[in-house]
């Protein structure tokens, strides 16, 4: 499966509470369809089984449109689905490790809140950050708004791709201009609308516009 800076354009992070009826299946299909380049599979409240039973089913979706399939937190069952890698927190399994586990070839994204974790990472062989939260997000209550200032900081700090995450929606999403991301990740700001297709395609165009 690629993988390049193009993926990250508008990254697409589940959260099936946000869901108005049908499956997560069907609601990533409509997240691809409509324009996200990269679907990363959080579900938290899963067991282990379950998810992967999950991610077996998403990833057909995201094969059939040809988009990565990033499995959050859990490097075991990336492995197991042979999924395209794993994002990793700071208090996660280390990237030397996730590498260890996956191989060479599979993508590990790692979140930064700091030029120093940013650099680590990058240095561990990290293929992406995620930086954020930029905006106040109901995903991570006690996540305190990253500064523009910061955001620049981090990405100007490496040279792997950063995608911005944390509270982005249609609305806010141009105040991330010229601030040197690769993209845009949202969860709510899909997932949870009427029209996911519309979302998308609308999200899609937004990314462009900031990230040229």
């Amino acid at each position: 499966m690629k993988f390049d800076r193009d993926s990250l354009l508008l990254y697409a992070v589940t959260d099936s509470s946000w869901l108005k009826g049908g499956t997560l299946e069907e609601a990533v299909r409509q997240a691809v369809s409509g324009g996200a380049t990269c679907v990363q599979l959080r579900e938290k409240h899963l067991p282990p089984q379950q998810l992967e039973e999950l991610a077996r089913r998403v990833k057909q979706v995201t094969d059939a449109y040809g988009v990565p399939l990033i499995i959050n937190d859990s490097v075991s069952i990336a492995r197991a689905v042979d999924a395209a890698g794993v994002h990793i927190g700071q208090e996660d399994c280390s990237v030397q490790e996730a590498r260890r586990i996956l191989g060479p070839d599979k993508v590990i994204g790692v979140s930064a809140r700091s030029v120093q974790q940013a650099q680590l990472a990058q240095s561990q062989g990290a293929n992406y950050l995620g930086v954020g939260a930029v905006f106040g997000t109901t995903t991570k209550a006690d996540a305190k708004p990253l500064s523009r200032q910061m955001l620049r900081e981090i990405t100007q700090s490496v040279t792997i791709p950063a995608v911005a995450i944390g509270g982005i929606n249609e609305c806010n999403v141009k105040e991330l201009a010229c601030c040197g991301i690769a993209g845009v990740a949202v969860v709510s700001a899909l997932f949870a609308q009427p029209d996911i297709v519309a979302a998308a395609h609308n999200l899609h165009q937004l990314a462009e516009g900031i990230v040229k």
